[in-house]
């Protein structure tokens, strides 16, 4: 069995926790998948158990060092990535609800969780400084709004709770009881000021969070370490609930669509290894549930509604900034299973041993015979994909999903074409943060996809066409996974830095042109399309304001 070399990356999303071990070449050796459990005991709450994702870990490492043919042993470093979920802890390290049920067991409140939009709004309204580094405002998805809201509403909890975490960073605590957080976690989600290497007692004071600075941070962060770092080593406890040597180094943590980022956008171009400035031309495309646009730079841009600029958040050194769309795989299988023929496409798809966007893609191409090119299917409808909210560039989360064109049909055509034009709402929702960027500094050319957004191939023809970008994929398709383990091989001394952990241990797959020419030029009247409808709809509410 193999001794040294062996990195494990342990990704947890928002419904699963993925584990996978990949040597110092970048190519995975085994994996594995366990569910975790979700509630949502109100509209807009949504919450995990942090106990269930720990107990998920160590289920899919078992999995992933079997398949691989691996002892414990043959682990040299971990690294963990997560969402940017909110976790409760006690004293003891015991959970502490952030539930309205009360429960201690629910004590995760989940990244798309929107209880605190209210809160996030009073925090955009003291136009304090740092809001500069998120965009010019907070997310009711990011930390100060989700703290914010427990302290008001919950304040039993908010006194029981001694330590509150990412999601990431609780995971690097629970493997090694030593509590480092993150510069990618507190910078992008609790606006820490990386640069600065401080938070802002000011800011914590005038939006009602001076306890925190009242201790020094001690209850969300009061030691922040660069991502890949090593955080410690594995505990006698922790390596027995996840299978593991114990004494393993374990790395700081990272978010995971940064650490998709990580797994993307270090591959060779023409044989040359990434440079700053190749890297600046670059964007890492992160779909799954919602999608995350990761670009960096070594200057400071500050694109109005992009979150960030957040120095060394993703590559160290260099400064990251972050678009996203709140709700892209969970927006297509909202459309498609809310429609009249959504439970019989399923169907169909479990009798062939397939995928329903298989199917769909395939009635998509049998429609589009005889026209010049699939895209015009959907001349007449449009869609306005903001059905979660707008997370960039507009930074709106009270806006609404809109659909133009609606036929008196609920067909399994009508579901194909519907199904299209929300794949390309998603792709001119990419493009108008690309141009925002582009705008405000940035020079992109190129996006690297990667997520499970990135296995749909007409997701991907979609994006190429209305960005017009080339679209690269890369050779290993868990980038999310990757990424973690980069920083994992990071943790074990084995490779000198996260730049040369991405070099090399990334690769390319294909490389996808967009079409140009009568497909681009119909894009540009689709996008059009696009922003007027978010212009309608703001048009909309001040009639309804008006009319009291």
């Amino acid at each position: 069995m193999q001794s040294v070399g062996c990195y494990l990356g342990i990704d947890v999303g928002t419904s699963s926790v993925r584990a996978a071990v990949f040597d110092g070449a970048g190519r995975k050796l085994g994996a594995g998948v366990h569910p975790i459990r979700i509630g949502r005991p109100e509209e807009d709450f949504v919450e995990q158990s942090s106990d269930d994702i720990w107990e998920a870990c160590g289920r899919s490492v078992r999995d992933a060092l079997g398949q691989a043919g691996l002892s414990p042993q043959a682990v040299a470093g971990i690294g963990f990535d997560a969402t940017c979920s909110l976790v409760a802890l006690d004293a003891q390290d015991r959970p502490v609800t952030i539930s309205p049920t009360g429960d201690d067991a629910w004590n995760v409140v989940v990244w798309m969780d929107h209880r605190a939009t209210q809160q996030a709004s009073r925090i955009n309204g003291t136009g304090h400084e740092v809001l500069r580094y998120v965009g010019g405002q907070v997310s009711p998805e990011m930390q100060t709004p989700k703290l914010l809201w427990l302290r008001e509403q919950m304040p039993r909890s908010w006194a029981r709770a001694k330590r509150l975490l990412d999601l990431p960073d609780f995971l690097s605590y629970r493997a090694t009881g030593v509590d480092v957080r993150s510069e990618c976690t507190t910078t992008c989600k609790w606006t820490y000021l990386a640069h600065e290497g401080r938070f802002r007692d000011d800011f914590f004071r005038q939006v009602g969070l001076g306890d925190l600075a009242d201790d020094r941070y001690a209850r969300i962060g009061a030691r922040v370490r660069p991502v890949g770092e090593r955080a410690g080593v594995l505990s006698e406890t922790a390596a027995r609930e996840l299978g593991l040597a114990p004494g393993t180094p374990v790395a700081v943590s990272i978010i995971d669509a940064h650490a998709g980022g990580l797994g993307v956008l270090g591959f060779s171009d023409n044989g040359a290894a990434p440079s700053p400035e190749t890297l600046e031309e670059r964007l890492a495309l992160i779909g799954g549930t919602s999608t995350c646009h990761m670009a960096v730079t070594r200057e400071p841009k500050f694109v109005p509604g992009v979150w960030g600029p957040y120095y060394s958040a993703m590559v160290p050194g260099m400064w990251l900034t972050e678009g996203g769309q709140s709700a892209t795989g969970a927006l297509l299988d909202h459309t498609v299973f809310s429609h009249a023929r959504g439970r019989e496409l399923r169907e169909q798809a479990d009798a062939a041993g397939t995928h329903v966007y298989e199917l769909l893609n395939a009635r998509v191409a049998d429609l589009a015979i005889g026209l010049p090119f699939a895209a015009m299917l959907t001349r007449e409808l449009h869609v306005l994909p903001d059905h979660h909210g707008n997370r960039s560039p507009r930074a709106d989360p009270s806006l609404r999903g809109m659909v133009s064109g609606l036929r008196l049909s609920d067909t399994m055509d009508s579901l194909a074409v519907l199904y299209l034009a929300t794949v390309q709402a998603l792709a001119h929702g990419t493009r108008h943060v690309l141009d925002e960027m582009n705008a405000h500094g940035h020079h992109i050319r190129t996006l690297v996809a990667t997520g499970g957004d990135a296995k749909n191939p007409l997701f991907l023809r979609e994006h190429a066409d209305v960005t017009g970008c080339r679209i690269v994929l890369p050779r290993e398709p868990d980038a999310v996974l990757l990424g973690a383990a980069m920083l994992g091989a990071v943790a074990s001394g084995h490779m000198a830095s996260v730049v040369e952990a991405m070099a090399a241990m990334s690769g390319t797959d294909r490389v996808l042109e967009p079409s140009g020419g009568a497909v681009a030029r119909y894009h540009e009247a689709k996008h059009r399309v696009f922003l007027r409808m978010c212009e309608d709809q703001m048009a909309y509410r001040a009639m309804m304001e008006a009319g009291g």
